[in-house]
């Protein structure tokens, strides 16, 4: 027992002298470390002084970081805070703290939030607000600089009903204001208002003159609409003339509806100016353009709204160049009733009195209606129909004057009642029908439109309509594709086919016979060439429609071919002329028979194109459009005259010469002679294109046929009248059938002394100036 107690407190005693010795060890351990480091498992670790703090403010302070570094560390201040030291990195031993700073003041750059925001300083960072009045791109209510997002303006006017009844909204940049219609104003006198300040009032205190006494100030019941004159730009480009007279309105209205003591606008003197505008422009010639259409009738119809008030005479007629007008003006207190009838000599209005004052509750005391008839209108505004829509096989045509209507009523969009006006047809027809049509500049920069019209009765000598708003009015007559289409296209394709076969048979009979080349054989050959180009042109073109570039070069092919033809055969008609009835054997030099047969039409097509390039190409034919039609059709009219007359001189001529080589004839054989003759040189100079100018009338089917009989065979008629029934072509066609198909041929010098034989002689008798028909 003993000897166990004995190694038992042995063995504690040596393990109580094993650790004191270490304490002591990792006391003189610690004592060796340098500073920022500690002793542990008998060696020197960092000490991290920023691990330990239960705060979370550690030895840095409030709003500071601490970083722990190799045997110490360093504190810099958090994002949005500076040092007090202005210094990035400080030590827990200075007296350095981290201090919020404020963006929204220290920042320069006065748009560092973008233009309509503002800048709010928090802690530790900033926020950016838009202005009143304005929202976030986003969205969002609050932003910074950085996040792409900007202040845009908020449109108060959109929200309905913002300003009440009886007012219009205006939205300016960050807010908005109510402005009283006219007729209406504010009890405190201010001339606008926002949000449910004041409501706008009925200021109207009429007496029977039609003024309204409110303050010290005088003006209309109903407010002059300056607005209507602000497109100054737009009107000096398009309408010069009437650019200075519309400013002076312009200027004219403002005066009245804001200046204390108005200059007095005299509504009579004023109307004569419209007028005289009117026709000014009118007389210049068609607009051409249905903007420019659109333009020049607002500003008539907002003219004659301003002034109608201002016209003392009850009643007022006026007429000019170009327009007829009839102007009606009731005063007094009670709203007129009844009917009234305005009228010109094309036209005529009926309207109830009551549609033209409009509502009784807004009545200002005056009702001004005016009735105007414009006299060369429909040329500028025919052939605007987008808005109609039409049937196949089917177009439009003004077939009457056009005329404005303007009332004192500024509600004209859907009448309670609807205006009848009754139209006289400048062209009568017992086979068209008409349609009531109103402009609408609103779509499209300007159309015919249909809509709110309909028509209540209509004969072949004029056509009432019914419409149930106002503006401008006309008819229109519905034109429809010429029946026995499909019968002329058929004898149209077939004859220019085979004219086509003959003309080239012509030209290489005329270029490469030498026996009978001569200079009337020259016109012949051009006159084929050109006949030949026209043909070509026409049945490869005439409908390609799709290009409108193409289609205006294919129909200034065409009026070029076409014309020089005209002028072959002009030239075809005085040769034969000094060849039958001066029988003197002097012929055109060549450069004076080119400058006459491609000279002249050449000129021609060159001065219309540059007078109006869009009269080329139509909507279906690649041909010259129907107003433009004269610039062929002229020319071509000068040279049938022409030829008429030489063919009648030569005609009688040949007559006499009939007769006196045949004297044995009977009188039956003389007129059949004389008959083939007259028709086939009346065919070659072309006056079958006379049926042509019937083309232009309604039920001439006749004539139809027979100018596409005709002028689809002209071609064939020219090679038979010259190649087969002259006798020299005939025996040289002979002379090369004979090359090819006889058995047996003849010796080149028996062949060449016959040829040259009949040659000569036939030269012989061409130059004595004997026709060969």
């Amino acid at each position: 027992m003993r000897v166990l107690l004995y190694l038992a407190n042995s063995f504690y005693w040596e393990l109580f002298s094993s650790k004191a010795l270490y304490l002591s060890l990792v006391v003189v351990l610690s004592e060796l470390c340098s500073e920022g480091f500690i002793a542990e498992n008998e060696t020197c670790i960092d000490d991290n002084e920023c691990a330990g703090f239960e705060d979370n403010i550690g030895p840095c302070g409030a709003n500071a970081i601490c970083v722990n570094t190799k045997g110490s560390f360093y504190c810099h201040c958090d994002n949005g805070f500076r040092s007090s030291t202005n210094t990035v990195n400080f030590t827990a031993e200075t007296s350095a703290t981290c201090k919020d700073i404020n963006e929204c003041v220290d920042n320069k750059d006065k748009s560092f939030c973008g233009p309509n925001a503002k800048c709010f300083n928090t802690i530790p960072h900033y926020s950016c607000n838009c202005d009143d009045g304005f929202i976030s791109t986003t969205g969002v209510e609050k932003f910074r600089n950085g996040d792409n997002v900007t202040c845009r303006d908020v449109d108060e006017c959109q929200e309905e009903n913002v300003c009440g009844q009886n007012a219009t909204c205006i939205n300016t940049p960050g807010s908005y204001h109510c402005v009283c219609d006219a007729g209406f104003g504010l009890k405190s006198g201010k001339s606008n208002f926002s949000g449910n300040q004041e409501q706008c009032e009925d200021i109207c205190k009429l007496d029977h003159t039609g003024f309204t006494k409110y303050g010290n100030k005088g003006s209309y019941c109903t407010a002059l609409n300056c607005g209507v004159f602000k497109d100054m730009k737009n009107l000096k480009e398009k309408f010069h003339v009437a650019h200075d007279f519309v400013m002076q309105l312009k200027k004219s209205c403002l005066e009245l509806t804001e200046s204390e003591d108005p200059t007095e606008l005299d509504g009579e003197d004023t109307l004569k100016r419209l007028l005289s505008v009117i026709d000014k422009l009118l007389s210049s010639g068609a607009f051409k353009d249905n903007r420019k259409v659109s333009t020049f009738l607002d500003i008539v119809e907002n003219t004659l709204r301003l002034i109608g008030p201002l016209i003392k005479s009850p009643r007022i007629k006026r007429a000019s160049t170009h327009t007829e007008l009839e102007l009606l003006v009731h005063r007094g207190a009670d709203l007129p009733q009844g009917a009234v009838n305005l009228s010109s000599k094309q036209a005529q209005l009926d309207i109830q009195l009551e549609t033209a004052a409009g509502d009784p509750s807004y009545y200002p005391g005056f009702t001004a209606l005016s009735f105007l008839s414009y006299a060369n209108l429909e040329d500028s505004a025919d052939g605007f129909f987008r808005g109609m829509k039409p049937q196949v096989d089917q177009s439009f045509k003004i077939n009457s004057k056009v005329v404005t209507v303007t009332v004192s009523n500024r509600n004209t969009s859907h009448l309670k009642e609807p205006v009848k006006l009754t139209f006289y047809h400048l062209k009568q027809s017992n086979e068209s029908s008409h349609t009531c049509v109103f402009w609408d500049s609103s779509e499209e920069g300007g159309t015919w439109s249909a809509g709110g019209c309909s028509v209540v009765d209509s004969n072949p000598e004029y056509t009432v309509c019914s419409c149930n708003h106002l503006s401008s009015f006309a008819v229109l007559m519905e034109l429809y594709e010429m029946e026995h289409t499909f019968e002329l296209q058929l004898i149209t394709w077939v004859g220019l086919s085979l004219s086509l076969i003959c003309l080239f048979f012509c030209i290489l009979t005329f270029s490469f016979i030498h026996s009978i080349q001569s200079p009337r054989t020259s016109i012949h050959l051009h006159l084929c060439i050109s006949l030949f180009s026209a043909i070509l042109i026409f049945l490869v073109g005439i409908s390609h429609t799709e290009n409108r570039v193409g289609c205006a070069v294919v129909a200034g092919l065409l009026h070029f071919f076409y014309l020089a033809a005209f002028c072959w055969m002009c030239l075809e008609g005085i040769q034969l002329f000094r060849m039958v009835v001066l029988v003197f054997n002097t012929n055109f030099k060549t450069l004076y028979m080119m400058a006459g047969g491609y000279g002249v039409p050449a000129i021609i097509v060159t001065i219309s194109a540059l007078a109006n390039a869009k009269g080329y190409g139509t909507e279906r034919h690649c041909w010259l459009k129907l107003e433009f039609i004269w610039s062929f059709f002229g020319p071509a009219c000068v040279i049938l005259i022409i030829n008429i007359v030489f063919f009648l001189i030569t005609v009688w001529k040949l007559a006499q010469k009939f007769s006196s080589l045949n004297p044995d004839l009977d009188n039956l054989q003389k007129i059949k002679a004389f008959t083939i003759t007259a028709v086939a040189q009346l065919c070659v100079l072309g006056t079958m294109w006379i049926f042509g100018c019937f083309q232009f009338e309604e039920g001439t089917i006749a004539m139809s046929y027979l100018f596409t009989i005709f002028g689809s065979l002209q071609g064939v008629m020219l090679f038979v009248m010259h190649c087969l029934f002259s006798k020299q072509v005939r025996e040289e066609y002979g002379n090369i059938l004979f090359r090819f198909c006889a058995p047996k041929k003849k010796s080149y010098s028996e062949f060449n002394s016959s040829h040259s034989s009949r040659a000569n002689a036939s030269k012989s008798t061409q130059d004595t100036g004997e026709s060969h028909i």
